[in-house]
């Protein structure tokens, strides 16, 4: 008889992490949660308000504003995930909103994921 095995990927084992910290992450509308998605090469960024279910913001490294924006801090991902830190903060500014509850999504806070978190604290969002 063979005895047949759960595959355990890396994907896997993050999207765990994940819903292990979505018990306790929730997004208000007073204070939305900041949700961060990387793939090998981009990474992205949303405000999301789970009352209503609602995004409120985004932003990625896809838009025009976010690659002229990588040339000013150098290039590289670091560097983008940075710039998109930056948006975001600036389109949740402009919808009103100031403080926000990070969701790191599983992934480990280092790297791009906290290089964008470390921007869009300083260009203003409160954690």
């Amino acid at each position: 008889m063979t005895i047949r095995r759960k595959r355990r990927t890396t994907r896997a084992a993050r999207q765990r992490r994940h819903l292990r910290v979505r018990k306790r992450v929730h997004g208000t509308a007073q204070r939305p949660r900041l949700c961060v998605f990387r793939s090998a090469k981009h990474i992205y960024g949303q405000i999301i308000d789970d009352d209503s279910g609602v995004t409120l913001a985004s932003a990625s490294d896809l838009g025009a504003s976010a690659a002229s924006a990588t040339d000013e801090d150098g290039s590289g991902k670091q560097a983008s995930a940075r710039a998109v830190g930056r948006q975001l903060a600036q389109v949740a500014q402009e919808a009103g909103i100031s403080a926000v509850v990070f969701d790191r999504a599983g992934y480990q806070y280092h790297g791009r994921v906290r290089a964008l978190a470390e921007s869009a604290r300083k260009a203003g969002l409160v954690f």
